[in-house]
């Protein structure tokens, strides 16, 4: 008999991903509603469906186009992150198309990390991102926030080392929704630049602000190109998921090693999804503003109803994405209750354990996917779950 062979150590070590777990709680219990996948409920702007619908009538459609993204497209980006971000790319920064955010960030690891180094996350991370790191082989060094979720620069220092290759920030940020200020990110930023270290920047969630808050880039700073890795998707502002359009710029010396990795794993972007994400970006950030109006009604309602519930749940107002990370007063583990709120009140949210948040109970719920009428019935099912459960 042929001995079983085993999965790499380093792959199994790594958490298994909580969105597919959560997708068969959902599927075994018919009818729940969803407050946990971080999507929207909008699609692409008509321009871009037109624009997918076209492809294909020519030959050189079907051909691989260039392993950093078709020049067109990266002709616009570069005047989007002029406009939108105050990132002007020249020599000392580059663009290169991915497939979504999240391939970005696997490029940013592999090219500035070697198995044994340390990425720098701030806790409550993206789980994705501390699997990226994972696999990769590194260590994911989690620095904890404040009470409201926002950096601690200080903190960040202190966990600098010899093996450190990068700090991440995410803002608007997966999990909670927190905002970082541009004086805390610049902060963050000029560390990184005195210590020789990458500051690796997410900006998937750049337009979802709210209450006069604002977006920052730390890529826009005077000097930053050289160690500053900026990280963007086209998933949630213009709706396009499933599509996986995202981009990174980068420090012109990573590009022919983003290259090696992007050419290995994926040659090129898809061009059917690259035409049609030029043809979204012809709308603007305008397209996504519609749809963060209707949003900020939402989100005033889910605050609404949480504080209802202030007696078992703390829920810190958070400035941006579409996300509430709450913490709720029991002695369950969040990956119980998220499992009790499905099979008992058909309501999902995602288990702050898998944001490495371990200590007490920790809920992110989502409302960007649902329109009012269904965030006000989740929202009953929620409360009344978490009442029930907390009891």
């Amino acid at each position: 008999m042929m001995r079983a062979m085993p999965e790499s150590p380093r792959v199994h070590g790594v958490q298994a991903p909580v969105i597919p777990i959560l997708g068969r709680w959902i599927r075994e219990t018919p009818g729940t509603i969803s407050l946990g996948q971080g999507v929207v409920s909008y699609g692409p702007p008509p321009a871009a469906l037109d624009a997918a619908r076209r492809f294909g009538a020519d030959p050189a459609d079907h051909l691989y186009g260039p392993v950093e993204g078709d020049p067109e497209l990266v002709e616009a980006l570069t005047g989007k992150l002029a406009v939108d971000n105050g990132i002007r790319l020249g020599t000392e920064s580059r663009l290169v198309v991915t497939a979504g955010a999240n391939m970005a960030f696997m490029n940013a690891v592999l090219a500035t990390a070697d198995p044994g180094d340390e990425v720098i996350l701030q806790a409550p991370y993206y789980f994705n991102h501390e699997m990226a790191v994972g696999i990769a082989g590194c260590r994911a060094v989690a620095v904890a926030t404040d009470g409201q979720y926002q950096l601690v620069p200080e903190r960040i220092a202190e966990a600098v080392t010899s093996r450190t290759r990068a700090v991440v920030t995410i803002s608007p940020n997966n999990p909670s929704g927190a905002v970082y200020p541009e004086a805390t990110l610049r902060a963050v930023n000029e560390l990184c630049a005195v210590r020789g270290i990458y500051h690796i920047h997410d900006e998937a969630y750049e337009y979802f602000v709210y209450d006069g808050a604002r977006h920052f880039s730390p890529g826009s700073m005077d000097a930053a190109g050289s160690h500053t890795i900026s990280l963007f998707s086209m998933s949630k502002s213009y709706g396009m998921a499933s599509w996986r359009i995202g981009y990174m710029v980068l420090p012109s010396h990573l590009v022919e090693a983003v290259n090696k990795i992007q050419d290995t794993v994926l040659i090129c972007p898809a061009r059917v999804s690259q035409r049609s994400a030029l043809a979204a970006l012809g709308e603007g950030r305008s397209y996504c503003d519609t749809h963060v109006t209707r949003l900020a009604g939402v989100r005033r309602a889910v605050y609404a109803r949480l504080a209802e519930i202030a007696d078992v749940c703390d829920a810190p107002v958070a400035l941006g994405a579409f996300y509430v990370l709450i913490g709720i007063k029991t002695g369950l583990d969040s990956m119980t209750v998220a499992e009790r709120l499905v099979r008992e009140h058909r309501v999902a949210v995602v288990p702050g354990e898998a944001f490495g948040l371990t200590d007490g109970c920790h809920l992110r719920v989502s409302y960007g996917a649902l329109d009012q009428a269904t965030v006000e019935e989740g929202l009953d099912r929620l409360v009344g779950g978490l009442r029930a459960i907390a009891a």
